[in-house]
């Protein structure tokens, strides 16, 4: 039920989860303590998973993808700048690992579509956390109209719904200006209004 409770944060951030354990064993983990690097594992695998499966759209393949992720993220700890933001980086690794994947099956990723008709936001109704919550059901809803969305339009969003990174952090793993996030994840969001429309207008 992640995707549901994170549709909670459609139109909010979610609170940072730095800690400063976290902080004493990643400096561990860069000395070469196995046990450090354990400890952050079992702290963000789950999340990382979590986006690469919304990726993927294949658990299998979001397992293997995680792992290489991880693999990586061990071999280049040393060049973590901001220890306030692993877990930014390591979903950045793996947005690369999911992006690599792409290109090793051959897929095609469309990254021209557009949001259909200029006031879709004035027109359709907003869904609360609580329309979303009424109906066990749609979480499948709310799968399938992740899986409209372009690729790049889609991690975007997830790293702001489902992982609460702030626009900035956002901005350094997709590789892009601080407004084009903040206009990506807007068209993502009307997206989905209008792909849950009909479905949420029935609980009015």
């Amino acid at each position: 039920m992640a995707l549901l409770s994170a549709m909670k944060m459609v139109l909010a951030g979610a609170p940072p989860s730095d800690t400063d354990r976290e902080r004493t064993l990643l400096r561990r983990a860069r000395t070469g303590d196995p046990a450090a690097f354990r400890w952050l594992f079992e702290r963000h695998a789950a999340g990382v998973w979590r986006f690469l499966k919304d990726l993927l759209r294949d658990e299998a393949a979001a397992d293997e993808a995680t792992q290489e992720t991880f693999v990586r993220a061990h071999a280049r700890l040393g060049a973590l700048r901001d220890e306030d933001r692993l877990g930014a980086w390591l979903l950045g690794i793996a947005r690369h690992v999911y992006l690599e994947s792409l290109r090793h099956r051959g897929a095609h990723v469309d990254m021209d579509d557009e949001v259909h008709g200029s006031q879709v936001e004035a027109m359709l109704p907003t869904p609360t956390p609580e329309d979303l919550l009424l109906d066990r059901e749609l979480e499948g809803l709310l799968a399938g109209a992740l899986g409209t969305l372009r690729e790049d339009r889609r991690a975007a969003l997830l790293l702001r719904i489902d992982h609460g990174l702030p626009y900035e952090e956002i901005s350094a793993v997709m590789g892009w200006s601080l407004q084009k996030v903040k206009n990506e994840i807007h068209r993502a969001r009307l997206q989905l209004r209008e792909h849950l429309a009909a479905h949420v207008g029935g609980h009015s």
